[in-house]
């Protein structure tokens, strides 16, 4: 490519990039059983609700645990893919609300989920997952019937996530420079008199300065 093929404000550019291999989007759900002991000040009679948070960890949200070559025949064609096993990190937040007011939360609890996924991912790309949506609700627990602790929290997972297969490449094209927008308008308002109050002043009453 040179420099004729060129037109206007254009630029032959080098660019370095991402590739997409593959690309998917799936809603994973399980559930998990949190050992957990929440400490309660009222009787297991007095819990009004108990409900949970999650968030991917904010430190290692997934690893990738392992990748193996595997055949796979697709609309008749024998296909080498690879079988990723993908370990996705949580924390989890239980928090037990009363009947009396009182609201008790749990410890930060480490969830662990094991998945395994068919992609193009030949040695030397990157797997990368990013969760687009992530819910958690309660679906049973144990409570002592005294002023025990709530323990077994069993709660059910929905996780929307995107899985990326990536390697960075230098691309070579002809691109226009962005232009920055146009200011937009802003317009200066009339001038505003507030309105008088005429029945209490001025109420007519006054001689202007003149003598009858």
């Amino acid at each position: 490519m040179n420099a004729k093929d060129l037109t206007g404000g254009q630029e032959l550019l080098c660019i370095r990039t991402e590739k997409v291999y593959d690309w998917i989007i799936n809603e994973a759900n399980f559930t998990d059983t949190v050992d957990t002991v929440i400490i309660t000040p009222n009787i297991c009679a007095n819990i009004e609700s108990v409900s949970c948070t999650v968030v991917p960890d904010p430190t290692t949200p997934f690893v990738e645990v392992s990748r193996e070559d595997v055949q796979v025949v697709v609309d008749g064609a024998l296909l080498t893919l690879q079988e990723v096993v993908i370990q996705k990190n949580f924390d989890l937040t239980i928090t037990v609300d009363f009947t009396t007011g009182v609201t008790v939360t749990s410890p930060i609890q480490d969830v662990t989920r094991f998945e395994r996924v068919i992609l193009c991912a030949p040695e030397g790309t990157e797997i990368d997952v990013q969760y687009t949506d992530i819910d958690c609700f309660v679906t049973s627990f144990d409570c002592t019937p005294t002023d025990g602790p709530v323990t077994d929290v069993e709660v059910a997972f929905a996780v929307c996530q995107s899985i990326q297969v990536l390697f960075p490449v230098t691309l070579e094209l002809i691109a226009d420079f962005c232009q920055p927008r146009d200011i937009l308008p802003t317009v200066c308002p009339t001038p505003f008199m507030p309105a008088q109050c005429p029945v209490l002043f001025p109420n007519g009453n006054g001689d202007n300065g003149t003598d009858d």
